[in-house]
């Protein structure tokens, strides 16, 4: 799997040395630079566009995401939770929430703080029904309910990644779909792409329609999920305004996009020291970066990530992390400068899905997090974590 992202933007004169290491680095010009595009998409086409916390969830900017968004979306109670308590609290913005399979007793709570409730199954929606009926009668619980279907059109290049594969279990395949299923629905969700463009959304809906077009007149709202890459320089924008105020025209429903990769993309970094070099048949060098400890979709995927001021030309060194899983790999690499312990690094496009994913496996310490605007040069470390943030993980 390519990235298509990796633009250095200002990191390209952003002095490593003034942060810690390992950390990760959130320009704070270029999220706003983002969010400017993804309101400017929402206000052309006339929709909603919702911020998904699954893959960025710094929420040191959550003031920021809310001045330009229409709120969050979030997979379960503690998303929800955090959604309530810093990105939506007391000020209007939506929160929906989507998860695979709900546990009953979350519900209740996931009602209260959830504009929109989505269900992967009818199935599920009937066996709480009386769960959602009693949340519902609260004065202070005021929710849809929304159901995910899989339009059954897979799009994605990497089939772990393609929620519209084979047997997926995510979303109700809609050539299962009748009437009863939408008994008390107003919505319904779909999720098919993963870092694409719009024709891939396009297909999908030209593939969807017909199967979902005689149920349209009983829903207020429709979502059509992440992995839309409208921040990325070369996404086809406008088409994508056109083709959502045409959809919002012949469906009359509200419309709802759900990025997650394109609020942060590239205006993230992940800084990194040489630790140690030595050769087994290549140059190798062993880092304070892991990858299955602070970028693991780069073993899921999986993934070369673009590195900072990367050569064209030279000899390539194999950059490992410091655990003591074998495949900790991260990829080859031509290096700015000859690698050498002490020698600082850095990975792009990192802020989104690596963030959200570190852990503490072999007692790796967990990168710091510092948030730089990289038009006043303003830098804060917002968090250092320590060994109490390993121990208290355990028991």
């Amino acid at each position: 799997m390519e990235t298509r992202a990796g633009d250095p933007g200002a990191f390209a004169r952003f002095d490593l040395s003034r942060v810690d290491s390992p950390s990760f680095v959130v320009d704070l010009a270029r999220l706003r630079a983002n969010l400017a595009v993804l309101a400017d998409v929402r206000d052309r086409a006339g929709i909603k566009v919702l911020a998904a916390l699954k893959a960025f969830s710094m929420w040191r900017v959550a003031d920021t995401v809310g001045e330009y968004l229409d709120g969050v979306c979030t997979s379960g109670l503690w998303e929800a939770l955090l959604a309530a308590e810093h990105y939506a609290g007391g000020t209007g913005k939506e929160i929906a929430t989507y998860c695979a399979a709900y546990k009953g007793e979350d519900l209740p709570e996931i009602c209260r703080l959830s504009d929109h409730v989505i269900f992967n199954s009818p199935g599920q929606i009937e066996r709480f029904r009386g769960v959602l009926d009693q949340a519902a009668g609260h004065a202070y619980s005021v929710f849809d309910i929304g159901l995910r279907i899989n339009p059954l059109h897979a799009e994605g290049e990497v089939p772990r990644y393609d929620p519209c594969a084979p047997h997926s279990r995510l979303g109700f395949p809609v050539d299962q779909l009748e009437d009863a299923h939408l008994d008390g629905v107003t919505g319904l969700h779909f999720h098919s792409l993963c870092e694409q463009d719009f024709a891939p959304l396009y297909r999908t809906w030209e593939a969807l329609l017909p199967r979902i077009e005689r149920f349209l007149p009983r829903l207020k709202w429709l979502n059509f999920g992440g992995g839309h890459h409208i921040t990325r320089a070369d996404y086809q924008r406008d088409a994508l305004v056109a083709f959502l105020r045409d959809v919002k025209a012949r469906t009359g429903c509200e419309i709802y996009l759900e990025p997650g990769e394109a609020v942060a993309l590239d205006a993230g970094i992940l800084v990194g020291t040489v630790l140690d070099t030595h050769w087994n048949g290549m140059p190798l060098a062993i880092t304070d970066i892991s990858a299955t400890c602070h970028m693991p979709d780069v073993i899921e995927a999986p993934y070369r990530p673009a590195m900072l001021g990367e050569r064209e030309d030279g000899e390539a060194v194999r950059l490992g992390g410091p655990s003591c899983l074998a495949g900790d790999v991260i990829g080859d690499y031509v290096m700015p400068d000859a690698p050498a312990p002490g020698q600082r690094f850095a990975f792009l496009d990192q802020a989104h899905y690596s963030m959200v994913k570190t852990t503490t496996f072999n007692g790796v310490p967990l990168p710091s997090i510092w948030l730089w605007d990289s038009e006043t040069d303003m830098l804060e470390q917002v968090r250092k974590f320590g060994y109490a943030d390993f121990r208290d993980r355990l028991s």
